[in-house]
């Protein structure tokens, strides 16, 4: 992983790519304030030869840019943050947990849309950041900007391995039957070999430099969130499948481990800044947050209540796993579910090829600058490919990074940024219960840290000893 927390003014364009690491989310990559590109419209933009050089060089007229998402717009901007990969994991997360948490899915739900607020009051005091790592630094100097920024691209690697574990499942399933052997190494099996398939065929898209060609990528995920939830609904409304199993009531000691699961369906603040940025009038970005999160919880808790009733006991981490094979709809929802990890590396490590190229020394020429960030983008994809390979165990890895990162994103930076940002004028109460809540997601993050991690563990052994 690459890091220059000097270079405030590329993170804040990369930033904009840096979202997609949340489900799918469809904000564009070219500039914070256009709103017809945001929202994949036609744009009067001349983006067609804008590169990712040109990102770093019009950094300094990023002030300038003219905020008019209208409040519509940014509700629909802020829910397409939200939806997108931890909506194949809610059934089961529910499944395990029992019923009962489903009230910690809503709870952390309310708290992530607070904590949304208070990015938005820290913005207000700070009028000069516009992104989260700057609201990093206005609370704890340079320091903060580091770690602000180390969590994001943590969250964009675990993310991306994540997705690279969703297409190696679903391959297995699209191609059920299939048998591939490689000479060279007869140990590869059949699912390996498909995974690395469909990585190959996505990385000449490292070496891409357009950016509008990367971000019309992004419209992958939009696509599969609609597909997945449209299947699962089709599928209990026309009772393809009796939704007829029961819910335990509570599962306790699996608390910890769901948890991450549940904030990673939330995990959307990092591009909150540039969404506020981005709006003519920020004062309504409370009741953006409210219908924003009151929408995605809603869809979140119906989605995991009927998976869940449909597939009982045998719901996959994947709902797409569990759906009936031979339904022509749940043939369109694995194959978006395997289409979308293939159009998400490129853009998901843009932020990193901006930083390479950054950092390359200004006598290089175009091409050698091409060659060496699209050399280090194919190689991070390939150590990508090699983790998720080694452990393919997505509702842990999952986990893991609700657990790790996300925890931290949503809750426990927000909560710390705005007690020391407004210390002065915090009122007793207020302090009490930002500190609490900042405790509450050091606790669940370290308590789901350690849970994943040994899930993780114990699978790699029990398959070693297989």
């Amino acid at each position: 992983m690459i890091q220059i927390p000097e270079a405030d003014s590329l993170h804040r364009q990369s930033i904009q790519v840096e979202t997609e690491t949340v489900h799918g989310e469809k904000l564009a990559l070219q500039c914070m304030g256009c709103d017809a590109c945001v929202e994949n419209k036609g744009c009067m933009c001349d983006h067609s030869t804008q590169d990712l050089k040109s990102v770093v060089n019009e950094a300094d007229v990023e002030d300038h840019t003219e905020a008019n998402s209208s409040f519509a717009h940014s509700v629909i901007n802020m829910i397409g943050m939200l939806i997108g990969l931890g909506q194949l994991s809610a059934p089961y997360a529910l499944e395990n947990g029992g019923w009962a948490s489903a009230f910690l899915l809503v709870g952390i739900g309310v708290i992530c849309a607070y904590t949304s607020l208070l990015l938005g009051k820290c913005l207000e005091k700070s009028p000069s950041s516009r992104s989260y790592a700057d609201i990093g630094q206005h609370a704890f100097g340079s320091r903060g900007r580091l770690l602000a920024s180390t969590f994001i691209n943590v969250e964009i690697f675990m993310t991306l391995v994540s997705y690279t574990i969703s297409l190696h499942d679903n391959l297995i399933t699209v191609f059920a039957g299939t048998q591939l052997r490689l000479l060279i190494w007869t140990k590869l099996s059949t699912s390996q070999l498909l995974t690395m398939i469909g990585v190959l065929i996505a990385l000449p898209s490292m070496w891409m430099t357009d950016l509008s060609s990367i971000s019309f990528l992004s419209s992958g995920g939009i696509l599969m969130s609609i597909i997945i939830f449209t299947s699962v609904a089709c599928i209990a409304i026309f009772q393809v499948v009796k939704a007829n199993h029961s819910i335990p009531a509570l599962h306790l000691h699996k608390i910890p481990a769901i948890s991450g699961l549940y904030i990673f369906c939330y995990a959307g603040h990092i591009v909150f800044p540039n969404l506020y940025k981005s709006m003519k009038d920020p004062s309504k970005f409370t009741k953006v947050s409210i219908v924003s999160f009151a929408s995605v919880i809603a869809l979140y808790t119906s989605l995991a209540f009927t998976g869940a009733k449909l597939f009982g006991p045998e719901v996959s981490s994947q709902i797409t796993l569990s759906m009936p094979r031979h339904l022509i709809i749940t043939k369109i929802a694995l194959w978006a579910t395997v289409i979308t990890p293939m159009t998400k590396y490129a853009l998901e490590l843009a932020p990193f090829s901006v930083q390479i190229e950054h950092s390359l020394p200004g006598s290089f020429s175009s091409r050698t600058k091409t060659i060496i960030r699209g050399a280090v983008g194919s190689f991070l994809l390939l150590i990508i490919l090699s983790i998720a390979l080694s452990v393919p165990y997505f509702e842990h890895v999952l986990s893991l990074t609700g657990s790790l990162v996300s925890f931290s994103i949503c809750i426990v930076f927000p909560c710390a940024f705005y007690i020391k940002i407004s210390s002065a004028q915090l009122s007793k109460f207020s302090l009490i219960l930002n500190a609490t809540l900042l405790a509450f997601g050091l606790l669940l993050g370290v308590a789901g840290t350690i849970s994943s991690s040994k899930s993780i563990f114990t699978s790699l052994k029990r398959d070693h000893s297989a």
